[in-house]
């Protein structure tokens, strides 16, 4: 029986991936479809992604799968024929190829089956979550923007929509999927009238709320097929303005996407023009914030004095200082200001 999983250090791995010399391609691409045996589809995908030297970050569960990886680049196209042929549903699966890639994006596999491949926190057993709104493409998506009778609606935290967006696009100010969505529907009641444009980053959360609006009693709702990602790609293809300004957030080491030249975010230290997320140095901390260059020297890649002064302690009076403290998967947020608490680059929703 093969290893199922990974037995190597996440030192070694990254270390690995870093000194490989083939460049990689980073894709993301998810489906929807019933899976009666999540834990066998797991394993049996493992085993055939483990041959193709796949790399990231893969969930599995009852409705579908959601994935972010990398892939060796001579080994691109043997990886999309053995999704199109691993299972029905994911044949012609629309692969969303990174716009911004240096393919130090994923250094292992892992490969993880959930309760759902987007946590949205629908228990409404009447809810069908394959009544979409109708999928736009790049040149219909632009055409929607010009329409004063089109909303569109950014499906994204709010750490995603700081450093890019649409355009007047309305921001759900929530830090979960789950939590956006009846939110969402509140926001929206006076402008059921309207067309309601859904977005993400690649798909999977507009597509769900999508259906999700349309169980509200919305009818005009659209989402971009492909999300951000798609869209950008297409326009460029087809020589079409881009109207997404700014960075897209991608949930891997790269943390971001340029998708125009505009920087229109800041940083969260002394409020200059940036839109670079980084993770403050403190192992103490990690908390996910924008700063720019001069701030990381002048605080040493840290969010904060505290955290500064934190760093510079031995090995064992920074585990003693940090006994107790509370653990959290936070990210900065303006409202509430910089937060010294264990903080990590969030699980991906999309």
């Amino acid at each position: 029986m093969p290893v199922l999983h990974n037995l190597v250090s996440n030192e070694e791995l990254k270390a690995r991936m870093l000194a490989e010399t083939e460049p990689r391609t980073t894709v993301s691409f998810y489906k929807y479809f019933t899976l009666d045996n999540p834990k066998a589809f797991r394993d049996a995908l493992y085993i055939e992604m483990t041959k193709l030297k796949v790399f990231g970050r893969v969930y599995v569960a009852p409705e579908g799968i959601n994935a972010q990886i990398s892939v060796p680049a001579s080994q691109y196209e043997a990886m999309k024929s053995m999704l199109y042929a691993f299972h029905p549903a994911l044949d012609n699966l629309r692969m969303n190829i990174a716009l911004d890639d240096d393919g130090k994006s994923f250094w292992v596999l892992r490969l993880k089956v959930r309760e759902r491949i987007v946590a949205d926190g629908i228990t409404d057993e009447s809810f069908d979550a394959s009544n979409v709104g109708g999928y736009l493409k790049a040149d219909e998506v632009n055409s929607m923007l010009d329409d004063p009778e089109a909303v569109f609606v950014d499906m994204r935290n709010h750490y995603e929509y700081e450093v890019g967006h649409f355009d007047n696009a309305l921001e759900i100010p929530a830090d979960t999927f789950r939590d956006q969505l009846p939110m969402a529907v509140d926001m929206l009641k006076e402008q059921k009238d309207k067309k309601i444009v859904m977005y993400c980053t690649g798909g999977i959360r507009c597509e769900k709320a999508s259906a999700w609006m349309r169980h509200n009693g919305f009818e005009q709702v659209y989402h971009i097929e492909g999300g951000i990602i798609e869209y950008a790609r297409r326009a460029r293809e087809q020589g079409l303005p881009v109207r997404f300004r700014g960075k897209n957030f991608v949930f891997d080491e790269r943390m971001g996407e340029r998708i125009s030249d505009d920087v229109i975010a800041h940083c969260h230290q002394c409020g200059a023009p940036c839109d670079t997320h980084v993770n403050c140095k403190n192992d103490g901390c990690h908390l996910l914030f924008i700063q720019c260059a001069a701030c990381a020297a002048k605080y040493h890649d840290c969010c904060s004095p505290l955290c500064m002064e934190e760093l510079a302690l031995t090995p064992e009076e920074q585990r003693a200082r940090r006994a107790g403290r509370e653990n959290g998967n936070k990210v900065f947020n303006k409202s509430r200001g910089l937060l010294n608490m264990t903080l990590k680059i969030p699980k991906p929703e999309q």
